[in-house]
């Protein structure tokens, strides 16, 4: 029982992109919270954690709404949020360009 006419898949997908925007843009908001924590060097374990957290999603949900590249920088920033604020490889200022990549995707993926 698939969908026949592709416009009305489109249609369905972006009616869910709308739905799901909101909190899309709220984990990406505490990828960019942890990245200004980081540079402020006052990035607690806890703040690591939600980020991880909101980095593990985005990346399976952009990519159901075909953001293969946007998965990819999601699981980067787990992967780096996941190691822990002490972490060398969080320090390297890629945090910050992650969620800046992610924010402008976001804007600009056609509704």
């Amino acid at each position: 029982m698939g969908m026949s006419n592709p416009s009305a898949l489109v249609e369905a997908m972006n009616r869910l992109w709308s739905q799901f925007l909101p909190q899309i843009e709220e984990r990406v908001s505490t990828l960019e919270d942890a990245a200004a924590a980081l540079a402020e060097g006052s990035l607690t374990l806890s703040q690591c954690e939600e980020a991880a957290s909101a980095a593990h999603k985005l990346a399976g949900v952009l990519g159901t709404f075909g953001l293969d590249q946007g998965t990819e920088l999601a699981r980067e920033a787990e992967q780096l949020y996941s190691s822990g604020p002490s972490s060398p490889s969080i320090s390297s200022g890629r945090p910050a360009a992650l969620a800046a990549q992610l924010r402008t995707m976001l804007a600009t993926r056609e509704k």
